[in-house]
C-alpha cells in the first residue's frame, strides 16, 4: 500500500490559520540572583511552519500537490509565510501573524510566548473568491482551525457547500465547543478532550464512545465520525464502530501529531482508499511524529522504516496478548501453520482483517506442526514464520501456541470473530462455541504449502 501511495500526487487544498513555530534552545545552569527565576543562555534558534502551515508541510513531505489559502498579517512574519507556501496568502493590514516562541532547555519546554491577532478576518469575501478559483483543481480540502479567525462561520459554510456540490471531501481539524459551522463536512478529527466539550459527554468509556460517535455524525451530517483517542488510537464510525489501536513506541513530543493524522487521512481520501486503511496509516504517521521534537513532518519512507522496526513488537505470548486485547472490540482471530507464506495466505489474511478492527493470527509452534504434518515439517522455524506474518501491515498480532488446536488460546483471547478457510464448510470449527461469529473465506485456487514443497522437490529432481 505504501508503494502505491508514495507514487501518487493528489491535489489537496489546505485552508486555515498559518503560524510560525519559533524554537530557542538554551542552556540553563543557574538561578538569577535578581529574582527566583532561571537564567537561560541562548544557543540556537530555529523557525518551523506551524498550525495549518504544518499540515501543508506534512502534505508536501508525503508528496502531495498542495496549495494553501489563508489570511496573515501584513508584517515580516506574514511575508515569510507568503514566501514559503504555494497558494494564495492574503495580507491583512493591522493583523499580527501568529508567532509561537518556545524556550527549551535539554529538550524540555520551559516557556511559550505567543504574539498574534485572534479575531475574525476582515477579508472573508476575498478569501472565498480565491477559494472558488482554487477548488476546481482540488481532490481533497482540509480546514485546519486553530481559532485565530481565518475559518469564520461564513468561510466554513461556503467552503463545505461548494465542496459538496463538486463531491470533494472536506476534512476538518475543529476548534471550540460549537461545531455547527462544520456541518456537512466529510469528517472532523476532534481529540478526546475536544469531543467531550463539543458533545457535552462526561466520558468516552464503554458505550459512551459509540454514542458520542453516532451523535457527532448525526448532529453535524458527517460522512464519517471520528475521535482521536491519544494513546488508545483512533475511533471512527461508518456502518459500525472501529477502533484502530495506537502504534507509538516512544512518545517524545505530541506537538503536531494531529496535523500528521489529518494530512494522511486527506491524502488517502483524495485517492478513495478505504477509511480503515487510512486510519491505520495515520496511526503509524502519528507514531513517527511523536518521537520527534516540536512541529514535525512525516514521509512515507519514515513510515516504512517504522513498520520494519516495529513488526517484532507484534509477536506476543498468550498472557501479554490477553492483557492487550482486554478492552478491545471487533477482534478477528485465525490460525494455521503458515510454513511457507504464499499469495493464497496473503489474500486470505487481508480478507480476514476487513471483518473487524484487529487481526490476531494464532501460529502453530514447531512442536505442534511436527505433530500435525510429520517430522519433515516445518520448513521454517516458528520465529521466522512469526516474523513474516508480523511484517504484513494487515496482521496486528501473532501468537504462537503448542497445542494441536487453538481452543485454549481462543478461550484466553476472547476474539469476536473466528475465521477459517471455506474448506471447513459443513465441518465443526474449533472454538466456534467461544465467539460471536464464524466466517469462512475461500482460499485462492492453486496455492498451498504442500504443493509448493512438492514443486520444489520435483524441480530439484529434474535439474
Amino acid at each position: 500500500m505504501l508503494d502505491f501511495l508514495s507514487s501518487k500526487t493528489p491535489k489537496i487544498l489546505i485552508i486555515g490559520d498559518l503560524m510560525i513555530d519559533n524554537y530557542i534552545y538554551c542552556d540553563c545552569n543557574r538561578a538569577s540572583p535578581e529574582a527566583p527565576v532561571l537564567v537561560m543562555n541562548s544557543k540556537k534558534q530555529e523557525q518551523r511552519l506551524g498550525g495549518a502551515a504544518n499540515v501543508y508541510a506534512n502534505l508536501k513531505a508525503l508528496g502531495a500537490n498542495v496549495s494553501a489559502l489563508s489570511v496573515v498579517g501584513d508584517d515580516e512574519n506574514g511575508k515569510f509565510l507568503k514566501k514559503e507556501l504555494n497558494g494564495k496568502i492574503l495580507l491583512e493590514k493591522g493583523r499580527i501573524s501568529s508567532l509561537k516562541t518556545r524556550i527549551l532547555s535539554q529538550a524540555q519546554q520551559i516557556l511559550r510566548l505567543d504574539n498574534e491577532t485572534v479575531k475574525d478576518t476582515k477579508l472573508e469575501n476575498e478569501l472565498l473568491d480565491e477559494f472558488y478559483n482554487l477548488v476546481k483543481d482540488s481532490e481533497a480540502i482540509i480546514l485546519s482551525d486553530y481559532g485565530k479567525g481565518v475559518l469564520t462561520d461564513k468561510v466554513c459554510k461556503n467552503v463545505i457547500k461548494k465542496a459538496n456540490e463538486l463531491k470533494i471531501p472536506v476534512l476538518v481539524d475543529p476548534k471550540g465547543k460549537d461545531y455547527s459551522k462544520y456541518k456537512g463536512a466529510s469528517l472532523l478529527t476532534p481529540n478526546k478532550k475536544e469531543a467531550l466539550e463539543a458533545l457535552k459527554f462526561s466520558d468516552l468509556n464503554g458505550e459512551n464512545l459509540e454514542k458520542a460517535l453516532i451523535k457527532l455524525k448525526k448532529d453535524f451530517s458527517l460522512k464519517y465520525s471520528m475521535i482521536t483517542l491519544s494513546e488508545d488510537g483512533i475511533a471512527f464510525l461508518d456502518d459500525k464502530v472501529h477502533i484502530i489501536p495506537t502504534k507509538a513506541r516512544e512518545v517524545f513530543d505530541v506537538t503536531g501529531a494531529g496535523d500528521s493524522v489529518i494530512s494522511i487521512l486527506a491524502f488517502c481520501m483524495a485517492l478513495n482508499l478505504p477509511m480503515i486503511k487510512a486510519c491505520e496509516l495515520a496511526n503509524k504517521a502519528a507514531a513517527v511524529v511523536v518521537s520527534k521534537l516540536g512541529s514535525a513532518t512525516v514521509s512515507f519512507e519514515e513510515i516504512r522504516k517504522f513498520e520494519r522496526a516495529n513488526f517484532e513488537d507484534k509477536i506476543k505470548n498468550k498472557e501479554e496478548l490477553a492483557s492487550i486485547l482486554k478492552n478491545r472490540k471487533n477482534i478477528v482471530f485465525t490460525n494455521g501453520c503458515f510454513d511457507i507464506l504464499h499469495f493464497g495466505h496473503i489474500q486470505y489474511l487481508e480478507k480476514a482483517r476487513t471483518l473487524g478492527d484487529l487481526l490476531v493470527v494464532g501460529l502453530n509452534s514447531d512442536k505442534s506442526v511436527k505433530k500435525l504434518k510429520g517430522d519433515k515439517r516445518p520448513i521454517n522455524s516458528q520465529f521466522h514464520r512469526a516474523c513474516l506474518l508480523a511484517s504484513l501491515y494487515f496482521v496486528d498480532f501473532v501468537v504462537i501456541f503448542d497445542e494441536d488446536t487453538p481452543y485454549e488460546l481462543i478461550k484466553a483471547l476472547k476474539p469476536d470473530i473466528l475465521v477459517k478457510g471455506a474448506d471447513y464448510t459443513g465441518k465443526e470449527v474449533v472454538g466456534s462455541d467461544l465467539v460471536k461469529k464464524v466466517e469462512l473465506i475461500k482460499f485462492e485456487d492453486g496455492f498451498s504449502t504442500t504443493s509448493l514443497i512438492n514443486k520444489i522437490i520435483n524441480n530439484d529432481k529434474n535439474s
